[in-house]
């Protein structure tokens, strides 16, 4: 009970602070509606990640199928990201928004019932319909643009930033004590929970009129490539350790998403109304951001990744705390709790600094919480403290990103662009997790042996010095031409609380 009183106080936080000072009170709780939309879908991505091996138990699966349950929302979800973003585009991003937390909740008691059912199928059914949500993210952005009073952007932007982090640490924070308490269809039913309140709350949104407009279609050839080169990547970054990296299966499916993607690229050249613009990816507007959020994220997942193994290492290998999976949640509740802080205090610094700014502090913050974790680890102590750091370093990276990509955009492509960014989080957190169990799994001395402290020191540091080439490729290089009225945005942006 307590774990949901938390979540309930964290949901109020933010109402509270968004009401406040607004004089449109239907706008501010529209905000915390989408606030809500997007915590829902984060936290249910990484919910299933501290307690695989209690899954794989009770569904009777091997330690490799279990991890499908994660794979399986992150591959559903980079398939409806872009897709989704487009048809709030062109659509409407209310009505996207709902039928993503539709998706949210039917997928979440489909995985609920398949688990006290002991239906392994059936739970893996259930994420991929909950990965479907994942396109909530990218039309959250775009519906507060038009929604939102433009004195209260920028906190929303921030907020909203900030939440595909403060979820996703939140989600494994809660998993472990919950399933100790009710067992793990709780994880599912607490997702479902949260999703039917944010449907509910959807009726609060203003829902502004969409132009109608001659490139009002949706391309169906470009969804299906991007479709099929981003699972083929994600399948091959997810399952390369447990097939084995030289498998001619991992082979085929790297060979497989360049292929896809190459062709992808060819055609959204050439269509009038692409479902990419490719402009919006590797554009000079928004390269530097996405190579940014690409690196970025596989810090973060590198980190919190490797936090779990590493306090459940048992304390006779001469390192590590032998924690519980519950237990070990609980040692990312500083990441999440930081976070969530710094989402206001992100609007603060870009109002000072500006949100290029406030990302270079917050990723090199990030590198110099992940170099401590792999030196000084000794004590729990210690542990803590760089998580609390590592929270705030990530707070202030995540929430500043939303920023720079609406600010650097025309209204009209805001789910796009958003949809992008959101995608190459998620393929940099994949890439995170892999290079980091790859790291920890080298250093054992026999295939079955457990790993050796260096392992983690040395995930650690890479972490870190993938945190400082974040900062580093957002320095200023110069003047980058922005579209027509994004000056005013991005003045509109620094301004908000």
């Amino acid at each position: 009970m307590w774990i949901l009183a938390g979540l309930t106080a964290a949901a109020m936080f933010f109402v509270r602070r968004l009401r406040r000072g607004s004089s449109r009170r239907p706008a501010g709780e529209g905000a915390a509606v989408l606030l809500l939309a997007a915590f829902g879908v984060a936290l249910a991505q990484t919910i299933v990640l501290a307690v695989l091996a209690v899954f794989a138990r009770d569904l009777d699966v091997a330690a490799t199928g279990a991890t499908w349950l994660l794979t399986a929302f992150m591959l559903a979800s980079a398939v409806a990201t872009p897709v989704a973003g487009r048809l709030g585009d062109l659509f409407g991003h209310r009505r996207v928004i709902a039928t993503g937390l539709a998706l949210l909740l039917v997928g979440s008691v489909v995985a609920a019932v398949s688990t006290q059912l002991g239906s392994y199928t059936g739970v893996v059914a259930g994420r991929v319909l909950q990965g479907l949500s994942g396109g909530v993210f990218p039309c959250a952005f775009g519906l507060a643009r038009q929604s939102v009073p433009a004195e209260r952007l920028g906190g929303v932007v921030a907020a909203l930033s900030a939440m595909f982090g403060v979820g996703g640490a939140l989600g494994m924070v809660v998993a472990g004590p919950l399933v100790d308490v009710t067992g793990p269809a709780a994880l599912f039913w607490l997702v479902a929970a949260l999703a039917l309140l944010a449907l509910a709350g959807m009726v609060r949104v203003p829902s502004p009129s969409v132009s109608a407009s001659p490139a009002g279609r949706v391309d169906l050839a470009g969804g299906v490539l991007l479709a099929g080169a981003l699972v083929a990547l994600l399948l091959a970054i997810s399952q390369g350790r447990a097939w084995g990296w030289s498998s001619p299966g991992i082979i085929a499916l790297f060979v497989t998403a360049v292929a896809l993607a190459a062709a992808f690229a060819l055609v959204e050249g050439r269509v009038a109304a692409p479902l990419v613009d490719l402009r919006l990816l590797i554009g000079p507007r928004l390269l530097t951001t996405n190579v940014a959020t690409l690196v970025v994220g596989a810090g973060m997942f590198a980190a919190v990744t490797l936090l779990p193994l590493f306090v459940q290492t048992p304390t006779a290998l001469g390192y590590g705390f032998g924690y519980s999976p519950a237990r070990s949640g609980l040692l990312m509740a500083p990441i999440a709790v930081c976070m969530l802080l710094a989402a206001p205090l992100a609007a603060r610094v870009s109002t000072a600094l500006g949100a290029r700014a406030t990302f270079r502090a917050g990723a090199a913050l990030a590198a110099i919480a992940l170099g401590c974790l792999g030196l000084l680890h000794e004590h729990i102590a210690e542990v803590l403290i760089w998580c609390a750091l590592l929270g705030l370093a990530y707070g202030l990276a995540f929430a500043s990103l939303g920023g720079l990509v609406v600010g650097a955009v025309g209204q009209e492509e805001t789910g796009a662009a958003t949809g992008i960014n959101t995608i190459l989080r998620t393929v940099g957190g994949a890439l995170g997790s892999v290079l980091a169990a790859v790291i920890v799994t080298s250093s054992a001395t026999a295939p079955r042996q457990p790993p050796a402290e260096s392992g983690y020191t040395t995930a650690f540091i890479v972490a870190g010095l993938i945190a400082l080439c974040a900062a580093a490729v957002t320095a200023p290089r110069g003047a980058v031409t922005t579209p027509p009225g994004s000056e005013a945005l991005n003045a509109k942006l620094s301004e908000g609380r």
